[in-house]
């Protein structure tokens, strides 16, 4: 080593594990003012669901008091939750669309 030899040391380079980020689900209340047709109709526009599945959401939050309609990322569901919300108080109907995180 006297004669000018540099040693390297090799770096250990750490990743971070990164963790999945949490999903959240856009929750569907089932209401006694809301006309079916029109919670069909918001679930097609803003929801993107097809006749028929909008129907089978609509009908189990019907009888269950509430469906789970998307599962999806945080900021996704809050955005989806709340443009549905307001597309029915826009219409005059208290529909409610919740977001909350998955278990």
């Amino acid at each position: 080593m006297s004669n000018g030899d540099t040693v390297l040391k090799p770096k250990t380079v750490t990743k971070p594990k990164l963790e999945r980020p949490r999903l959240y689900k856009v929750i569907l209340v089932n209401d006694d003012y809301t006309p079916r047709d029109f919670v069909v109709l918001v679930l097609k526009a803003i929801f993107r669901m097809p006749e028929t599945t909008s129907y089978r959401v609509m009908m189990t939050a019907h009888k269950m008091g509430t469906s789970v309609v998307v599962v999806c990322a945080r900021d996704i569901a809050e955005t989806k939750a709340k443009e549905a919300t307001e597309l029915a108080k826009d219409a005059g109907f208290p529909l409610l669309f919740q977001a909350e995180p998955e278990e």
